[in-house]
């Protein structure tokens, strides 16, 4: 090959590539319709109904009270607050004026423009890196009680974490828990709109009134 030739791609490379490109088109065009079906006033945050199918199940009001208290309490006036895969704790931190990213999977949620990022726990740094360490808080609540989503919930939490951590899982994921993100298990209970066939705990790394 002369140096005046271009390097080419080959056959099979580019059709992955293209791939790709159609794929995220796809995405950000169904992105953009969500956005588009938002109501404009700004004051009315959209609300969603569970998707059972992404293994959603919304806290009740007294736990999503209780959990938005100490969350905002745990990151002080100014600090910064991640939700991983917890939508339902977005609207009542937005209520006070709380500086929160949500990362979901359910691209519904692209509702609510610069504080969504996208999530996909089975890529558990495929968030950006400028948001390593920068956040006084993360709550998170991953969608399935397996070995594999905790561990990988857990790299995302401890990426995007400075230091303190809320967990809500299932009972049966406790020790598993504790040896990934060193929380401790709390007495509060927290509960769900729909009653649910597993026990949930809270776990934390701090002090708090849970």
């Amino acid at each position: 090959m002369s140096d005046d030739d271009e390097p080419q791609l080959s056959a099979a490379t580019f059709a992955a590539l293209q791939e790709f490109y159609n794929e995220e088109k796809e995405r950000q065009d169904k992105v953009a319709k969500i956005l588009e079906s938002v109501n404009d006033n700004k004051q009315d945050i959209p609300q969603f109904q569970e998707d059972w199918q992404l293994s959603q199940f919304w806290y009740d009001d007294e736990t999503a009270d209780r959990l938005a208290k100490e969350v905002l309490k745990a990151a002080g006036p100014e600090g910064k607050i991640a939700l991983v895969s917890c939508p339902t704790l977005y609207t009542r931190l937005k209520k006070s004026n709380a500086n929160v990213t949500l990362f979901e999977y359910d691209e519904r949620f692209a509702a609510y423009e610069t504080d969504f990022c996208f999530y996909d726990y089975r890529n558990p740094l495929k968030v950006p890196s400028e948001m390593t360490s920068s956040f006084d808080i993360v709550v998170a609540d991953p969608p399935f009680l397996s070995e594999e989503c905790l561990t990988k919930t857990a790299v995302t939490i401890r990426y995007l974490a400075k230091d303190k951590i809320l967990l809500c899982t299932g009972a049966v994921m406790s020790d598993l828990a504790q040896r990934l993100l060193q929380v401790r298990q709390l007495d509060f209970l927290p509960g769900h709109r729909n009653n649910l066939g597993n026990e949930f705990r809270c776990f934390a790394n701090f002090e708090c009134g849970l």
